[in-house]
Protein backbone atom coordinates (compact mmCIF):
# COMPACT_ATOMS: atom_id res chain seq x y z
CA UNK A 1 0.00 0.00 0.00
CA UNK A 2 1.50 3.37 -1.02
CA UNK A 3 1.94 6.44 1.19
CA UNK A 4 -1.09 8.35 -0.11
CA UNK A 5 -3.34 5.36 0.50
CA UNK A 6 -2.15 5.09 4.10
CA UNK A 7 -2.99 8.78 4.65
CA UNK A 8 -6.48 8.07 3.29
CA UNK A 9 -6.88 5.15 5.66
CA UNK A 10 -5.81 7.24 8.65
CA UNK A 11 -8.26 10.00 7.70
CA UNK A 12 -11.06 7.51 7.45
CA UNK A 13 -10.15 6.04 10.81
CA UNK A 14 -10.10 9.51 12.37
CA UNK A 15 -13.56 10.25 11.00
CA UNK A 16 -14.78 6.88 12.14
CA UNK A 17 -13.54 7.38 15.66
CA UNK A 18 -15.41 10.71 15.95
CA UNK A 19 -18.75 9.06 15.04
CA UNK A 20 -20.96 6.91 17.24
CA UNK A 21 -20.28 3.21 16.89
CA UNK A 22 -23.45 2.58 14.94
CA UNK A 23 -23.85 2.41 11.21
CA UNK A 24 -22.72 0.37 8.22
CA UNK A 25 -19.69 -1.87 8.17
CA UNK A 26 -17.33 -1.15 5.27
CA UNK A 27 -14.15 -2.90 4.17
CA UNK A 28 -11.28 -1.11 2.48
CA UNK A 29 -8.58 -2.95 0.49
CA UNK A 30 -7.91 -6.65 0.04
CA UNK A 31 -8.66 -9.12 -2.77
CA UNK A 32 -9.30 -12.85 -3.19
CA UNK A 33 -6.31 -15.16 -2.71
CA UNK A 34 -6.98 -18.51 -4.39
CA UNK A 35 -5.04 -21.70 -3.72
CA UNK A 36 -5.64 -25.31 -4.70
CA UNK A 37 -4.57 -28.78 -3.53
CA UNK A 38 -5.54 -32.34 -4.46
CA UNK A 39 -7.77 -34.10 -1.95
CA UNK A 40 -7.04 -37.78 -1.46
CA UNK A 41 -4.51 -39.60 -3.59
CA UNK A 42 -2.54 -37.97 -6.36
CA UNK A 43 -1.15 -41.32 -7.59
CA UNK A 44 -2.58 -42.89 -10.71
CA UNK A 45 -1.77 -45.80 -13.03
CA UNK A 46 -1.24 -45.62 -16.78
CA UNK A 47 -4.30 -46.31 -18.91
CA UNK A 48 -6.80 -45.69 -16.11
CA UNK A 49 -9.73 -43.30 -15.86
CA UNK A 50 -9.38 -41.12 -12.79
CA UNK A 51 -11.08 -38.32 -10.88
CA UNK A 52 -8.83 -35.60 -9.49
CA UNK A 53 -10.61 -33.94 -6.57
CA UNK A 54 -9.29 -30.36 -6.39
CA UNK A 55 -9.91 -28.40 -3.18
CA UNK A 56 -10.03 -24.66 -4.00
CA UNK A 57 -9.65 -22.23 -1.08
CA UNK A 58 -10.03 -18.45 -0.82
CA UNK A 59 -7.68 -17.06 1.86
CA UNK A 60 -8.13 -13.37 1.03
CA UNK A 61 -8.05 -10.93 4.00
CA UNK A 62 -9.66 -7.50 4.26
CA UNK A 63 -7.06 -4.84 5.11
CA UNK A 64 -9.28 -2.22 6.81
CA UNK A 65 -12.73 -2.47 8.41
CA UNK A 66 -14.68 0.57 9.61
CA UNK A 67 -18.22 1.44 10.60
CA UNK A 68 -19.84 4.71 9.60
CA UNK A 69 -23.16 6.46 9.13
CA UNK A 70 -24.56 7.98 6.03
CA UNK A 71 -23.17 5.48 3.59
CA UNK A 72 -24.78 2.87 1.37
CA UNK A 73 -24.02 -0.69 2.43
CA UNK A 74 -22.11 -2.78 -0.13
CA UNK A 75 -23.42 -6.12 -1.38
CA UNK A 76 -19.93 -7.59 -1.90
CA UNK A 77 -16.65 -7.68 -0.08
CA UNK A 78 -13.38 -7.09 -1.93
CA UNK A 79 -12.16 -10.57 -0.94
CA UNK A 80 -15.11 -12.47 -2.43
CA UNK A 81 -14.23 -14.37 -5.61
CA UNK A 82 -17.39 -13.99 -7.67
CA UNK A 83 -18.34 -16.36 -10.52
CA UNK A 84 -15.26 -18.46 -9.84
CA UNK A 85 -14.32 -20.81 -12.73
CA UNK A 86 -11.75 -23.58 -12.28
CA UNK A 87 -10.12 -25.29 -15.27
CA UNK A 88 -7.40 -27.95 -15.47
CA UNK A 89 -5.02 -28.40 -18.43
CA UNK A 90 -2.74 -31.34 -19.27
CA UNK A 91 0.45 -29.34 -19.69
CA UNK A 92 3.29 -31.82 -20.22
CA UNK A 93 1.62 -34.57 -18.18
CA UNK A 94 0.51 -37.78 -20.00
CA UNK A 95 -3.18 -37.18 -19.34
CA UNK A 96 -6.32 -36.18 -21.22
CA UNK A 97 -8.59 -33.77 -19.34
CA UNK A 98 -12.22 -34.75 -19.95
CA UNK A 99 -13.91 -32.08 -17.83
CA UNK A 100 -14.45 -28.58 -19.18
CA UNK A 101 -13.70 -25.56 -16.94
CA UNK A 102 -16.31 -25.53 -14.15
CA UNK A 103 -18.14 -22.49 -12.78
CA UNK A 104 -18.44 -23.06 -9.02
CA UNK A 105 -20.18 -19.76 -8.12
CA UNK A 106 -19.04 -17.27 -5.47
CA UNK A 107 -16.34 -18.22 -2.96
CA UNK A 108 -16.24 -16.11 0.18
CA UNK A 109 -13.07 -15.37 2.04
CA UNK A 110 -11.80 -18.32 4.09
CA UNK A 111 -14.17 -20.53 2.18
CA UNK A 112 -13.32 -23.68 0.22
CA UNK A 113 -14.95 -25.95 -2.32
CA UNK A 114 -14.08 -29.31 -3.89
CA UNK A 115 -14.11 -29.55 -7.69
CA UNK A 116 -14.02 -33.06 -9.24
CA UNK A 117 -12.19 -33.18 -12.58
CA UNK A 118 -12.31 -36.26 -14.82
CA UNK A 119 -9.08 -37.28 -16.58
CA UNK A 120 -7.71 -40.19 -18.61
CA UNK A 121 -4.16 -41.36 -17.93
CA UNK A 122 -2.52 -42.31 -21.22
CA UNK A 123 -1.69 -45.99 -21.59
CA UNK A 124 1.92 -45.18 -22.56
CA UNK A 125 2.49 -42.95 -19.52
CA UNK A 126 5.81 -43.55 -17.80
CA UNK A 127 6.26 -43.45 -14.04
CA UNK A 128 7.22 -40.18 -12.36
CA UNK A 129 5.85 -36.87 -11.06
CA UNK A 130 4.15 -34.37 -13.36
CA UNK A 131 3.01 -30.79 -12.86
CA UNK A 132 -0.38 -29.88 -14.30
CA UNK A 133 -1.58 -26.26 -14.62
CA UNK A 134 -4.83 -25.11 -12.98
CA UNK A 135 -6.39 -21.74 -13.72
CA UNK A 136 -8.83 -19.94 -11.40
CA UNK A 137 -10.76 -17.08 -13.05
CA UNK A 138 -13.04 -14.81 -11.03
CA UNK A 139 -14.44 -11.29 -10.61
CA UNK A 140 -13.99 -9.22 -7.43
CA UNK A 141 -14.83 -5.75 -6.07
CA UNK A 142 -11.73 -3.68 -6.62
CA UNK A 143 -13.11 -0.36 -5.32
CA UNK A 144 -16.32 1.61 -4.75
CA UNK A 145 -17.24 5.31 -4.53
CA UNK A 146 -20.26 7.13 -3.07
CA UNK A 147 -20.68 10.37 -4.98
CA UNK A 148 -24.05 11.00 -3.33
CA UNK A 149 -25.76 9.84 -0.17
CA UNK A 150 -27.96 7.36 -2.01
CA UNK A 151 -25.58 6.44 -4.81
CA UNK A 152 -22.83 3.78 -4.69
CA UNK A 153 -20.55 3.19 -7.63
CA UNK A 154 -18.70 -0.18 -7.64
CA UNK A 155 -15.70 -1.07 -9.77
CA UNK A 156 -15.35 -4.82 -10.45
CA UNK A 157 -12.20 -6.39 -11.85
CA UNK A 158 -11.69 -9.78 -13.54
CA UNK A 159 -8.63 -11.74 -12.50
CA UNK A 160 -7.06 -15.00 -13.62
CA UNK A 161 -4.82 -16.77 -11.17
CA UNK A 162 -2.47 -19.55 -12.44
CA UNK A 163 -1.94 -22.47 -10.08
CA UNK A 164 -0.18 -25.84 -10.30
CA UNK A 165 -0.93 -29.33 -9.05
CA UNK A 166 1.36 -32.36 -8.85
CA UNK A 167 0.32 -35.88 -9.86
CA UNK A 168 2.33 -39.07 -9.79
CA UNK A 169 2.21 -42.01 -12.20
CA UNK A 170 2.82 -45.23 -10.29
CA UNK A 171 4.96 -48.06 -11.68
CA UNK A 172 3.03 -51.00 -13.06
CA UNK A 173 3.23 -54.01 -15.33
CA UNK A 174 2.64 -52.92 -18.92
CA UNK A 175 2.07 -55.69 -21.45
CA UNK A 176 3.40 -55.68 -24.97
CA UNK A 177 2.12 -58.49 -27.21
CA UNK A 178 5.09 -59.06 -29.51
CA UNK A 179 3.78 -62.13 -31.39
CA UNK A 180 0.33 -63.51 -32.23
CA UNK A 181 0.07 -66.92 -33.91
CA UNK A 182 -3.35 -68.51 -34.69
CA UNK A 183 -3.55 -72.30 -34.77
CA UNK A 184 -6.35 -74.06 -36.71
CA UNK A 185 -8.51 -70.97 -36.30
CA UNK A 186 -11.32 -70.82 -38.86
CA UNK A 187 -14.81 -69.43 -39.03
CA UNK A 188 -17.33 -71.65 -37.28
CA UNK A 189 -14.71 -73.83 -35.53
CA UNK A 190 -12.51 -73.90 -32.45
CA UNK A 191 -8.78 -73.32 -32.49
CA UNK A 192 -5.90 -71.84 -30.52
CA UNK A 193 -4.21 -68.47 -30.10
CA UNK A 194 -0.51 -68.45 -29.20
CA UNK A 195 0.75 -65.20 -27.66
CA UNK A 196 4.25 -64.04 -26.76
CA UNK A 197 4.00 -61.23 -24.19
CA UNK A 198 6.64 -58.90 -22.73
CA UNK A 199 6.48 -56.85 -19.54
CA UNK A 200 7.33 -53.38 -20.85
CA UNK A 201 6.47 -51.62 -17.57
CA UNK A 202 8.50 -50.60 -14.53
CA UNK A 203 6.98 -53.07 -12.07
CA UNK A 204 7.88 -56.69 -11.35
CA UNK A 205 4.65 -58.65 -11.27
CA UNK A 206 4.24 -61.57 -8.87
CA UNK A 207 1.69 -64.39 -9.02
CA UNK A 208 0.72 -63.09 -12.46
CA UNK A 209 -2.16 -64.40 -14.57
CA UNK A 210 -2.51 -63.53 -18.25
CA UNK A 211 -6.10 -63.12 -19.41
CA UNK A 212 -7.67 -62.79 -22.82
CA UNK A 213 -11.07 -61.16 -23.04
CA UNK A 214 -13.68 -60.83 -25.75
CA UNK A 215 -13.51 -57.40 -27.34
CA UNK A 216 -17.06 -56.08 -27.50
CA UNK A 217 -19.05 -58.09 -30.06
CA UNK A 218 -15.97 -59.68 -31.66
CA UNK A 219 -16.75 -63.18 -33.08
CA UNK A 220 -13.56 -64.52 -31.44
CA UNK A 221 -14.79 -65.88 -28.10
CA UNK A 222 -12.26 -67.23 -25.55
CA UNK A 223 -12.92 -70.71 -24.17
CA UNK A 224 -9.81 -70.73 -21.97
CA UNK A 225 -9.46 -67.18 -20.63
CA UNK A 226 -6.76 -67.29 -17.93
CA UNK A 227 -3.27 -68.78 -17.68
CA UNK A 228 -1.13 -68.53 -14.53
CA UNK A 229 2.49 -67.60 -15.34
CA UNK A 230 3.90 -66.82 -11.87
CA UNK A 231 6.58 -64.13 -11.70
CA UNK A 232 6.51 -61.61 -14.55
CA UNK A 233 9.60 -59.40 -14.10
CA UNK A 234 10.31 -56.15 -15.91
CA UNK A 235 11.43 -56.84 -19.52
CA UNK A 236 10.56 -60.52 -19.05
CA UNK A 237 8.65 -62.48 -21.71
CA UNK A 238 6.18 -65.35 -21.47
CA UNK A 239 4.21 -67.63 -23.79
CA UNK A 240 0.49 -68.25 -23.45
CA UNK A 241 -1.81 -70.54 -25.45
CA UNK A 242 -5.58 -70.14 -25.39
CA UNK A 243 -8.45 -72.12 -26.84
CA UNK A 244 -11.02 -69.93 -28.60
CA UNK A 245 -14.13 -70.34 -30.73
CA UNK A 246 -15.09 -68.33 -33.80
CA UNK A 247 -18.78 -67.79 -34.48
CA UNK A 248 -20.21 -69.13 -37.74
CA UNK A 249 -21.39 -65.71 -38.94
CA UNK A 250 -17.85 -64.27 -39.03
CA UNK A 251 -15.77 -63.75 -42.15
CA UNK A 252 -12.18 -64.32 -43.19
CA UNK A 253 -10.40 -61.36 -41.63
CA UNK A 254 -8.63 -60.10 -38.49
CA UNK A 255 -10.64 -59.63 -35.29
CA UNK A 256 -9.71 -57.96 -31.97
CA UNK A 257 -9.01 -59.69 -28.65
CA UNK A 258 -8.16 -57.91 -25.37
CA UNK A 259 -5.20 -59.01 -23.25
CA UNK A 260 -4.49 -58.05 -19.62
CA UNK A 261 -2.33 -59.25 -16.71
CA UNK A 262 -3.50 -59.52 -13.10
CA UNK A 263 -0.62 -59.56 -10.61
CA UNK A 264 0.56 -58.71 -7.12
CA UNK A 265 2.54 -55.46 -7.01
CA UNK A 266 5.41 -54.41 -4.75
CA UNK A 267 2.94 -53.16 -2.11
CA UNK A 268 1.17 -56.54 -1.94
CA UNK A 269 -1.96 -55.32 -3.73
CA UNK A 270 -3.57 -57.37 -6.50
CA UNK A 271 -4.00 -55.12 -9.53
CA UNK A 272 -4.77 -55.52 -13.22
CA UNK A 273 -2.68 -53.95 -15.95
CA UNK A 274 -3.96 -51.78 -18.73
CA UNK A 275 -5.73 -53.82 -21.40
CA UNK A 276 -4.02 -54.18 -24.76
CA UNK A 277 -6.01 -54.99 -27.88
CA UNK A 278 -4.42 -57.24 -30.50
CA UNK A 279 -5.64 -58.50 -33.86
CA UNK A 280 -6.21 -62.22 -34.47
CA UNK A 281 -6.30 -63.43 -38.11
CA UNK A 282 -9.13 -65.89 -38.71
CA UNK A 283 -9.23 -68.24 -41.67
CA UNK A 284 -12.28 -68.73 -43.85
CA UNK A 285 -15.09 -71.18 -43.25
CA UNK A 286 -14.82 -74.82 -44.36
CA UNK A 287 -17.15 -74.99 -47.36
CA UNK A 288 -17.95 -77.53 -50.06
CA UNK A 289 -19.26 -77.47 -53.60
CA UNK A 290 -20.49 -80.01 -56.17
CA UNK A 291 -18.23 -79.78 -59.21
CA UNK A 292 -19.65 -82.65 -61.31
CA UNK A 293 -22.10 -82.28 -64.22
CA UNK A 294 -25.83 -82.92 -63.63
CA UNK A 295 -26.46 -86.65 -63.28
CA UNK A 296 -28.88 -88.04 -65.97
CA UNK A 297 -31.94 -90.00 -64.79
CA UNK A 298 -34.80 -91.52 -66.79
CA UNK A 299 -38.38 -91.65 -65.47
CA UNK A 300 -39.42 -94.82 -63.75
CA UNK A 301 -35.91 -96.21 -63.33
CA UNK A 302 -33.30 -97.02 -60.67
CA UNK A 303 -30.01 -95.22 -61.17
CA UNK A 304 -26.58 -94.98 -59.64
CA UNK A 305 -25.51 -91.35 -59.78
CA UNK A 306 -21.99 -90.08 -59.12
CA UNK A 307 -21.51 -86.71 -57.41
CA UNK A 308 -18.08 -85.06 -57.10
CA UNK A 309 -17.53 -82.94 -53.96
CA UNK A 310 -14.72 -80.41 -53.50
CA UNK A 311 -13.46 -78.78 -50.29
CA UNK A 312 -13.56 -75.08 -51.20
CA UNK A 313 -12.66 -73.89 -47.69
CA UNK A 314 -9.41 -72.95 -45.94
CA UNK A 315 -8.95 -75.96 -43.64
CA UNK A 316 -9.00 -79.76 -43.73
CA UNK A 317 -12.30 -81.54 -43.19
CA UNK A 318 -11.63 -84.80 -41.35
CA UNK A 319 -13.77 -87.96 -41.76
CA UNK A 320 -16.16 -86.19 -44.09
CA UNK A 321 -19.51 -87.82 -44.95
CA UNK A 322 -21.87 -86.54 -47.61
CA UNK A 323 -25.65 -86.92 -47.44
CA UNK A 324 -28.27 -86.27 -50.09
CA UNK A 325 -31.93 -85.49 -49.42
CA UNK A 326 -34.28 -87.06 -51.98
CA UNK A 327 -37.70 -85.48 -52.57
CA UNK A 328 -40.54 -86.25 -54.97
CA UNK A 329 -40.26 -87.50 -57.74
CA UNK A 330 -37.07 -89.14 -56.40
CA UNK A 331 -36.34 -91.59 -53.61
CA UNK A 332 -33.18 -93.17 -52.30
CA UNK A 333 -32.35 -96.24 -50.25
CA UNK A 334 -28.68 -95.25 -49.88
CA UNK A 335 -28.31 -91.51 -49.23
CA UNK A 336 -25.05 -91.27 -47.20
CA UNK A 337 -21.50 -91.76 -48.50
CA UNK A 338 -18.09 -91.56 -46.80
CA UNK A 339 -15.63 -89.10 -48.38
CA UNK A 340 -12.68 -89.32 -45.96
CA UNK A 341 -10.25 -86.49 -45.16
CA UNK A 342 -10.46 -83.56 -47.59
CA UNK A 343 -7.76 -80.90 -47.59
CA UNK A 344 -8.49 -77.51 -49.15
CA UNK A 345 -9.02 -78.14 -52.89
CA UNK A 346 -9.35 -81.94 -52.57
CA UNK A 347 -12.22 -83.77 -54.33
CA UNK A 348 -14.07 -87.02 -53.57
CA UNK A 349 -16.80 -88.94 -55.44
CA UNK A 350 -20.00 -90.16 -53.82
CA UNK A 351 -22.23 -92.81 -55.45
CA UNK A 352 -25.91 -92.71 -54.55
CA UNK A 353 -28.72 -95.13 -55.45
CA UNK A 354 -31.56 -92.96 -56.72
CA UNK A 355 -34.95 -93.99 -58.12
CA UNK A 356 -37.32 -91.79 -60.08
CA UNK A 357 -41.06 -92.20 -60.49
CA UNK A 358 -42.56 -92.90 -63.87
CA UNK A 359 -44.34 -89.53 -63.97
CA UNK A 360 -41.15 -87.50 -63.45
CA UNK A 361 -41.12 -84.51 -65.79
CA UNK A 362 -38.28 -84.10 -68.23
CA UNK A 363 -36.39 -81.12 -66.84
CA UNK A 364 -33.55 -80.11 -64.48
CA UNK A 365 -33.79 -80.71 -60.73
CA UNK A 366 -31.67 -80.00 -57.66
CA UNK A 367 -31.47 -81.94 -54.41
CA UNK A 368 -30.15 -80.66 -51.08
CA UNK A 369 -26.88 -82.05 -49.77
CA UNK A 370 -24.69 -81.49 -46.71
CA UNK A 371 -21.29 -82.67 -45.50
CA UNK A 372 -20.69 -83.67 -41.90
CA UNK A 373 -17.04 -83.60 -40.81
CA UNK A 374 -14.71 -83.07 -37.86
CA UNK A 375 -12.50 -80.03 -37.45
CA UNK A 376 -8.88 -79.93 -36.26
CA UNK A 377 -9.99 -80.19 -32.62
CA UNK A 378 -12.22 -83.20 -33.40
CA UNK A 379 -15.44 -81.22 -33.02
CA UNK A 380 -18.32 -82.44 -35.17
CA UNK A 381 -19.39 -79.86 -37.74
CA UNK A 382 -22.04 -79.74 -40.47
CA UNK A 383 -21.61 -77.66 -43.61
CA UNK A 384 -24.17 -75.30 -45.02
CA UNK A 385 -26.73 -76.87 -47.32
CA UNK A 386 -25.84 -76.74 -51.03
CA UNK A 387 -27.23 -78.31 -54.22
CA UNK A 388 -26.73 -81.46 -56.32
CA UNK A 389 -27.89 -80.91 -59.93
CA UNK A 390 -29.92 -83.65 -61.70
CA UNK A 391 -31.57 -83.86 -65.11
CA UNK A 392 -34.44 -86.12 -66.09
CA UNK A 393 -34.04 -87.19 -69.70
CA UNK A 394 -36.69 -88.78 -71.98
CA UNK A 395 -36.95 -92.53 -72.24
CA UNK A 396 -35.14 -93.99 -75.30
CA UNK A 397 -37.23 -94.94 -78.39
CA UNK A 398 -36.86 -98.69 -77.67
CA UNK A 399 -38.19 -98.25 -74.20
CA UNK A 400 -41.75 -99.41 -75.21
CA UNK A 401 -40.47 -102.54 -76.93
CA UNK A 402 -38.17 -103.28 -74.02
CA UNK A 403 -41.12 -103.15 -71.66
CA UNK A 404 -43.03 -105.91 -73.63
CA UNK A 405 -39.90 -107.90 -74.49
CA UNK A 406 -40.29 -110.26 -71.53
CA UNK A 407 -43.85 -111.12 -72.62
CA UNK A 408 -42.74 -111.77 -76.19
CA UNK A 409 -39.97 -114.06 -74.94
CA UNK A 410 -42.41 -116.01 -72.74
CA UNK A 411 -44.86 -116.45 -75.64
CA UNK A 412 -42.01 -117.57 -77.91
CA UNK A 413 -40.86 -120.10 -75.32
CA UNK A 414 -44.40 -121.46 -74.96
CA UNK A 415 -44.77 -121.70 -78.70
CA UNK A 416 -41.43 -123.43 -79.04
CA UNK A 417 -42.37 -125.90 -76.32
CA UNK A 418 -45.71 -126.62 -77.92
CA UNK A 419 -44.06 -127.17 -81.32
CA UNK A 420 -41.49 -129.50 -79.79
CA UNK A 421 -44.27 -131.48 -78.09
CA UNK A 422 -46.23 -131.88 -81.30
CA UNK A 423 -43.09 -132.98 -83.12
CA UNK A 424 -42.39 -135.67 -80.56
CA UNK A 425 -45.98 -137.00 -80.74
CA UNK A 426 -45.85 -137.24 -84.51
CA UNK A 427 -42.61 -139.19 -84.42
CA UNK A 428 -44.11 -141.71 -82.01
CA UNK A 429 -47.14 -142.23 -84.28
Amino acid sequence: MNFRRWILVLMVLAVTCSLPVMGITTYLGGSPQISAVIAGTNEFTAGSDATINVVVQNSGVNLVKYVTKGTVERDDNPTTAKMLTVGLAAGNAPIIVKSDPQNVGDLLTQGMITVPIQVKILSNATMGEYTVPLTATYTYLQSSDQPASEVLQSNYQTASQPLTLTIRIKPQVKIDVIETVPENLNVGTEGYINLRIRNAGFEDGKKATVQILRNGASPVIPTDSSIFIGDFPRNGTTLARYKVAVSADAGKQTYPVDVAVTYENSEGDVVTSTTETVGIPVGGKITFAVVSDPAPITPGSDNTIMVTYRNTGDATAHNAQARITAVTPFSSSDDTMYLGDLKPGDVAIARYQLSSSGDAEVKNYTLDTQVRYRDALDNSQVSDTFKVPLTVIPKPATAGFMQILPIVIIIALIAAGAGYYLLVIRKKK
